[in-house]
């Protein structure tokens, strides 16, 4: 068996990699630069990336990042990976993303319809973020986690249990064909993350809430485009609102293990905020 994974050196996609091979199953890396034996170069954009998928049994699927309107520029690919044999797709979703719905909701539906084997994974809000994505500069820097949430409450997971799971949905002997909603062990806040965070690190780190208004402006402000930023400050609006306000076992049904706790993830990474 040989899967592809698009993404391939993305937060979730060097772990499926990783837990692939760890598994004995033959990896390709799908990537815009290619520069190891594994790799093979894929840009959704690009008619011609359809030749990554020679050869692949299955693939893991991460929509492109500069653009919402997915399923218009993944279909062709998808379309000719199974024309190359490909019959398992495993797609990275969001938990608030429902089928039909926008972006990856799109691609979702049509590989209900269309796919002959597959599984959409939505994970809730990922730990990476505090340590790999927007939080992490500011958490070093000025010991502040920003956000527009108020209280509201994340079931974060590692992406770790994000990648132990797409690794079982890609080599498992029966197909999923559905959808799964993962999440860590327990609902937090942000400032319950701020309390974790400040105990691993020995420092004070605190949230700040912003009006939405004012993240908006901070996110203008470090470059993002006005609508890119008002749909993030939104995401945030729905998180104070307590729409991620809940957990699932997704990931210990799926893998046989317990997903990693916000405290185990903080003590695990606590270099990257020193």
């Amino acid at each position: 068996m040989r899967v592809l994974i698009t993404g391939g050196k993305g937060k979730t996609g060097r772990r499926v990699a990783s837990s692939l091979t760890a598994k004995g199953i033959d990896v390709a890396i799908g990537t815009r630069r290619p520069d190891g034996p594994k790799d093979r170069r894929f840009d959704w954009a690009d008619p011609s990336a359809a030749s990554a998928f020679h050869g692949c049994d299955a693939v893991y699927l991460v929509a492109p990042t500069d653009r919402t309107d997915h399923l218009a520029v993944m279909q062709p690919l998808l379309e000719a990976a199974m024309e190359r044999g490909v019959r398992r797709f495993v797609l990275l979703s969001s938990s608030l993303l429902e089928p039909g719905g926008p972006m990856m909701g799109e691609v979702h539906a049509w590989l209900a319809e269309c796919a002959p084997e597959w599984a959409v994974l939505r994970p809730s809000w990922f730990m990476q973020n505090f340590s790999e994505g927007p939080h992490a500069a500011t958490i070093r820097e000025e010991g502040i986690i920003y956000t527009a949430t108020g209280s509201g409450r994340v079931g974060f997971i590692d992406a770790e249990d994000i990648a132990a799971t797409a690794a079982a949905c890609l080599s498992a002997t029966t197909p999923l064909n559905s959808d799964v909603v993962l999440t860590g062990p327990e609902a937090l806040s942000y400032d319950d993350t701020a309390a974790i965070i400040t105990a691993a690190l020995g420092r004070p780190v605190r949230h700040v809430s912003l009006d939405p208004a004012a993240l908006i402006a901070r996110f203008v402000a470090q470059g993002l485009p006005p609508d890119y930023a008002k749909t993030l400050t939104d995401l945030d609006a729905d998180i104070a609102a307590g729409v991620e306000d809940y957990t699932t076992s997704s990931v210990e049904q799926m893998t046989g293990q317990q997903p990693t706790s916000f405290r185990a993830f903080a003590n695990r990474v606590v270099e990257n905020w020193k």
